[in-house]
């Protein structure tokens, strides 16, 4: 019979491995590089947004939704006509489905950010004020009171 060796002080564990670890940090990459989809909306008004000297970035744009108002593009304008309309996602949409359009927002949403949610407005800068108003008491009926406008840095060379 053989004799067991009791004295476990002369053995050592041995090391692990790491060969393997850059092929499988590549295979993670591949893989979320595959799957993941970059959101991009495909605008049907055309808006040149307005010049303004005090900007600010946004944070969490995670948390950002997005209300295009400006005259529908050429592709769009025969069957929109050209006045001024409102695109939510990549749909035109009447002020009235904007608070349904919150609504949803906010359901698809994390509890917790839920009351972080900001409301982004993209208005061509030749829009009436009375539809940017009218957006605004809709989202005041559905309690999405950050309010974001989107504009471009104005040159301090020009005047006011």
């Amino acid at each position: 019979m053989g004799k067991f060796n009791k004295n476990s002080s002369s053995r050592e564990l041995p090391t692990i491995s790491t060969a393997s670890l850059p092929d499988i940090i590549f295979m993670l990459l591949f893989f979320f590089m595959a799957t993941t989809q970059m959101k991009e909306v495909d605008f049907k008004v055309s808006i040149k947004e307005p010049k303004a000297t005090e900007l600010e970035a946004l944070e969490k744009k995670n948390l950002v939704r997005f209300i295009y108002v400006g005259t529908p593009t050429d592709k769009y304008r025969g069957v929109y006509g050209s006045e001024t309309r409102v695109q939510l996602d990549d749909a035109f949409a009447d002020v009235s489905q904007i608070e349904d359009y919150i609504v949803a927002q906010r359901a698809a949403m994390n509890e917790y950010e839920q009351s972080l949610l900001t409301v982004a407005l993209r208005v061509d800068e030749d829009a009436k004020m009375g539809i940017v108003t009218d957006i605004k008491q809709a989202l005041r009926r559905a309690y999405a009171l950050k309010i974001n406008y989107v504009s471009r840095q104005r040159d301090n060379s020009q005047a006011f």
